[in-house]
């Protein structure tokens, strides 16, 4: 009893572990608007030249996690997680004393590397301590990233204000950086034979197949397809949501909820940020309830319907805000089912590799953002909505009845005969 009592309460320090890591490294994606406009002032460079920056750190973030998930897997979380903080405080230090703009494109994918190495482990570590919690593990570590940037969003904004920019970058980078690496320390992945039994709702494989075993099996690219599809239909209306209230004529229009009086536009984001990171874990958790393909068809569904609601009904500026949250609590729990169905399907041992490949659809998918652009200057943002819906709601309808039995198909082959598996993945 002592034994699993000191086993559990490992495992959930561990997780907090790589909850603060995440916390740390969150800045430097939403914190990041708070930057544009003083570089733009001091430098004078186009905004859109200063957001490549941001494009090159979201493909380095998720590019690269593969080769650090393998890093992870073969060396151990501890090295990587320290090179990680490193990495991101190297990356803010470089872009404190940028004065051009291929020396801010530098900072940017150093930065992006760090933060890469540190959600690809963060994550990783949560789905191997907790196989039988993987839906809820991985999505309250993903909350740490989800709203870790809520916790100092005001006192960067008021540091920018005070000292500038520059200073801004080097001191949070700093602390951010030390922070990550003496965590890092503490670190560890954990022993196959202190884990706990996993329920028996979520069906998980018995094999552990490496990366490339991996990405010869249909199953893997179907959940990579879906994950492109949810995220880039989410993207396309949500990372636009401050032109879409201001051609919606709400952005200013104050709105009254719970007793809090604030600009829609204001109000929408500071709610949507709240949400997109409690729906991680709940999410999460409702999966290892009712398993991780029933909760992605109501998920994504809800996503498909809200995007389509939101459009017909968004001008209106308390719906908007309500409609808007609504999106981005259906929208953000990709970051918890995927990993975990992913880790479900092809196993522990190389988890944080394979978590990797998958977690790459997120770059894949923030490169299709342009396109709702494209179709809102063409032809509004009825399109862009529609595609938006259409995406999610094919993804829901996927789940449900295509992935849902392949995946079992595909785990029930490999778990009643091992053997067999091995000569048809041969490692």
């Amino acid at each position: 009893m002592i034994k699993s009592n000191n086993v559990y309460l490992t495992r959930n320090f561990q997780l907090l572990f790589g909850i603060v890591c995440m916390v740390m490294i969150a800045n430097m994606q939403y914190g990041w608007t708070l930057f544009v406009e003083p570089m733009n002032a001091k430098f004078g460079w186009d905004k859109s030249a200063i957001q490549v920056a941001f494009t090159i750190f979201i493909l380095t973030e998720t590019w690269l996690v593969p080769v650090e998930g393998y890093l992870v897997d073969k060396f151990g979380p501890k090295l990587i997680m320290f090179v990680g903080g490193i990495l991101c405080g190297l990356g803010w230090f470089i872009n404190s004393i940028s004065e051009s703009l291929m020396m801010l494109y530098l900072g940017a994918a150093i930065g992006g590397a760090g933060a890469g190495a540190v959600y690809g482990t963060s994550v990783g570590n949560a789905l191997k301590w907790f196989p039988d919690r993987r839906g809820l593990a991985a999505g309250l570590t993903a909350a740490g990233f989800g709203i870790g940037s809520a916790l100092t969003i005001i006192p960067i904004s008021n540091m920018i204000k005070a000292s500038g920019y520059q200073d801004t970058f080097l001191y949070f980078g700093i602390f951010q950086g030390v922070v990550i690496m003496a965590v890092a320390l503490l670190i560890r992945s954990p022993s196959k034979e202190v884990l706990p039994p996993t329920e028996e709702v979520v069906v998980q494989i018995k094999r552990d197949f490496h990366p490339k075993e991996m990405l010869r099996t249909p199953v893997f690219w179907l959940m990579y397809v879906m994950f492109v599809m949810v995220a880039a239909g989410g993207l396309m209306a949500t990372a636009q949501l401050a032109i879409i209230a201001k051609d919606f004529l709400v952005a200013d229009v104050p709105v009254t909820l719970l007793g809090l009086t604030l600009p829609a536009l204001t109000f929408a984001l500071s709610l949507d940020r709240l949400l997109n990171g409690f729906c991680r874990p709940f999410f999460g958790w409702v999966s290892d309830k009712i398993g991780r393909e029933n909760t992605m068809f109501i998920a994504f569904a809800l996503e498909g319907l809200g995007i389509l609601v939101l459009y017909n009904y968004g001008t209106n500026p308390v719906l908007f805000v309500i409609l808007s949250g609504l999106v981005f609590f259906a929208w953000g729990e990709i970051y918890s089912l995927f990993p975990a169905i992913n880790a479900d399907t092809f196993g522990r041992k190389f988890s944080t590799a394979n978590f990797g490949f998958i977690y790459t659809a997120k770059g894949t998918a923030s490169l299709l953002i342009p396109l709702g652009s494209l179709l809102a200057a063409a032809g509004g943002w009825k399109y862009v909505f529609l595609i938006a819906a259409v995406l999610n709601i094919t993804a829901a309808i996927l789940a449900l009845f295509v992935l849902k039995p392949m995946r079992k198909k595909f785990i029930d082959k490999i778990n009643s005969d091992v053997e067999l598996a091995d000569k048809e993945y041969p490692k």
